[in-house]
């Protein structure tokens, strides 16, 4: 089939790598703008672009599709399919209507839970036992299409974002592959309708939600540590500047030590900083200060010659 890729981030690469490998002629990627990126804010090509650039894909990268011409250069690439992984642009009902045997999105998450941005974060946020990749029809509504296929990954006490997103777009990637497979073999796909009574939404994480608060329980920081890394990173005042926490897991001890203070500092090549929490205990693993590198608990500790009774605030 003829299909046109609408994707952006680091998410959407394996999808369009798997599908270039697949036989069906990719026509155009469409992909947003390069942005400026780094210390010197030069301006910076998305992951897509840079992998469609290399297999000499056609690339096409407005600020919006809502301009006419803009439409219609779309339209003039006769393709049969779109497939979107988060590309980040609202796409016009007229532009879905383009394509006669659909378009369809890569989802991360198990709709109808985590409609909307965030749907990896607020699932470990939220101490989910499992998230999973959708692959769904795309409509005007916010992720509110028919369900075509899911892959269910558990999340564990060891998972970030980074760690599932990763698990989450080849997943994806393998069952798109398999959808475009079928499509072009049956001429459309089966699917599901969502369960509105079952619609959570993922919003957006705001930084504000990443500075910590130690009168919550180990086990609900944890998730917070996790879902965090790699952006925006949970952060908690040590010595008076802003230390960001890059990994910690709870554990089912108890403590009367205040919130925030640091008990006990585990050994060995790895170490810990074990800190107090309103329920349980904190073990901390990484950790970076200000114009730091990110370390582990046991380079930070000989580095800052960290005591315990010291305190997280």
């Amino acid at each position: 089939m003829k299909i046109i890729f609408a994707g952006t981030p680091e998410f959407a690469v394996p999808a369009l790598a798997a599908l270039i490998q697949s036989g069906h002629e990719i026509v155009m990627v469409l992909t947003q703008p390069d942005r400026p990126a780094g210390r010197g804010m030069q301006l910076k090509a998305s992951p897509v672009k840079v992998l469609a650039l290399q297999h000499g894909l056609k690339v096409f990268q407005p600020e919006s599709l809502k301009p006419a011409h803009l439409q219609a250069q779309i339209a003039a690439m006769n393709a049969e399919v779109m497939i979107v992984a988060a590309y980040g642009l609202i796409i016009p009902t007229v532009v879905l209507n383009m394509f006669t045997k659909g378009c369809y999105n890569i989802h991360a998450s198990l709709l109808p839970r985590w409609r909307g941005a965030a749907p990896i974060h607020r699932s470990l946020l939220a101490g989910d036992a499992e998230t999973g990749v959708t692959i769904m029809e795309v409509v005007p509504a916010l992720d509110a299409g028919a369900m075509v296929s899911k892959g269910v990954v558990p999340i564990t006490d060891a998972d970030t974002t980074q760690t599932l997103h990763n698990k989450l777009s080849k997943i994806g990637a393998e069952l798109m592959v398999q959808a475009m497979d079928d499509l072009a073999k049956n001429g459309k796909l089966l699917s599901e309708p969502q369960d509105e009574s079952l619609v959570t939404y993922a919003h957006k994480l705001e930084k504000s939600e990443s500075a910590i608060d130690w009168q919550k329980s180990a086990v609900v920081i944890s998730r917070q540590v996790r879902a965090f890394n790699p952006f925006p990173v949970a952060t908690a005042q040590f010595r008076s500047e802003t230390c960001r926490i890059w990994f910690a897991t709870a554990l089912v001890e108890k403590t009367h030590a205040k919130c925030g203070e640091i008990i006990a500092l585990g050994h060995g090549l790895q170490g810990s900083i074990h800190g107090a929490s309103g329920d349980g205990i904190l073990e901390i693993k990484e950790l970076q200060m200000p114009g730091g590198k990110r370390q582990t608990a046991q380079q930070f500790i000989q580095g800052q010659h960290v005591k315990v009774g010291e305190t997280f605030s």
